[in-house]
């Protein structure tokens, strides 16, 4: 054979070992590539996605799997109420998050404003799979179209030190109780409103009166809550910053969200949550889409993965609330099914007030803004 021959045959096998190797590469899956999984969109990896959200909503114990499934970032900014969020889209961050967690009394609001977009649920296959009590919520939709997924939900709980506190107190009124004077911690929020208004009764007959109260019953309000003051070691603005009040020893009672008591428990501390004869409010939290953002498609295979029913379970285990996969239950022991009320959802709801849109809010942050002043 002489080496013109030679250099043929090489070559032959060379571009044959190419076309091979390029058929196996056109066939596998890197993260992120060709295929965005359940949700089937294109996700192409190396992307950033900025999430705009509630403490507890970014942990890696369940973010990390979408990172490595589909080689994309997250990163998460965190807001301390629903105040917050709407100032911060408003103020420009519209231009900077992909993702938002809104609750239950600013997510029609939003919707009105134009901030956030509409859904192709034909993306998020799980959907199909969440509570309907939470779907069929009319607050995000319109005009025939849905523009939030539930996420999570859960009780604006009174929160209390069980190793101090042996009863679980029947009332709110235990926050005006001398002896906690200096050791109780409410939010820095207007929902400390909805709560005097439902130690006024107002919410017996219609729930959404807390939410529309008139001038007469804001400055009852307002009054009550001056009172308490001095019972008041701090407002809380995040959660984290309410985990460190009773971390610390610094307060026994509080308004506040399971998150609390399953971070701090987990310390070995021993706080407990209970509903109080008045009632409790609530709230549901949603995932939407910014509107101007660039990362609609990514936004839209996030939010199909992490609703999914082993990644809830990962959820709940991260904030202790519940969750709208009603299959995750299928992941949890008894105890924290139980925990979670996934396995009692509609009949724990009926005992919750949920956050409804406040029409008159600005009044609302007076009269809040006003108490602090005092």
């Amino acid at each position: 054979m002489n080496t013109r021959s030679m250099k043929m045959i090489v070559l032959a096998l060379l571009v044959s070992a190419f076309v091979a190797l390029s058929a196996c590469g056109s066939k596998s899956q890197s993260p992120g590539s060709s295929n965005a999984g359940a949700a089937g969109k294109s996700v192409s990896g190396g992307k950033t996605l900025n999430l705009l959200t509630w403490e507890g909503y970014a942990d890696p114990k369940f973010v990390k799997g979408f990172e490595d499934k589909f080689g994309v970032k997250v990163t998460a900014t965190y807001f301390g109420s629903s105040d917050e969020l709407v100032a911060k889209l408003k103020g420009g961050g519209g231009n900077v998050f992909d993702i938002i967690s809104p609750s239950s009394d600013v997510a029609a609001y939003l919707i009105k404003e134009g901030l956030v977009a509409p859904v192709n649920l034909e993306h998020i296959p799980n959907y199909a799979n969440l509570a309907s009590k939470l779907k069929d919520m009319v607050d995000v939709k319109k005009d025939g179209k849905v523009y939030g997924i539930p996420f999570t939900w859960g009780p604006d709980s009174l929160i209390y030190d069980a190793d101090v506190i042996k009863t679980p107190p029947d009332s709110w009124n235990v926050f005006w109780d001398p002896q906690y004077k200096g050791k109780v911690s409410i939010w820095d929020d207007i929902s400390n409103i909805y709560l005097i208004g439902q130690m006024m009764g107002l919410d017996q007959s219609d729930q959404s009166k807390v939410y529309n109260m008139t001038e007469d019953q804001l400055q009852q309000a307002k009054t009550k809550l001056v009172e308490l003051k001095p019972q008041i070691r701090k407002y809380w603005a995040s959660a984290g910053e309410l985990n460190d009040l009773f971390s610390n020893k610094e307060v026994v009672l509080a308004v506040g969200w399971p998150l609390t008591p399953t971070t701090v428990n987990a310390t070995g501390r021993h706080l407990k949550e209970t509903i109080p004869k008045e009632g409790i409010t609530g709230w549901i939290d949603r995932l939407m889409i910014v509107n101007s953002s660039s990362n609609k498609d990514l936004a839209e295979t996030y939010i199909n993965y992490v609703i999914e029913e082993s990644v809830m379970k990962l959820v709940s285990d991260a904030t202790g609330y519940g969750v709208a996969n009603i299959n995750a239950v299928k992941h949890m022991s008894p105890e924290q099914a139980k925990a979670i009320h996934i396995d009692d959802m509609d009949n724990y709801m009926k005992k919750i007030n949920f956050w409804q849109e406040v029409k008159d809010r600005n009044r609302y942050n007076e009269i809040w803004n006003e108490v602090k002043a005092q």
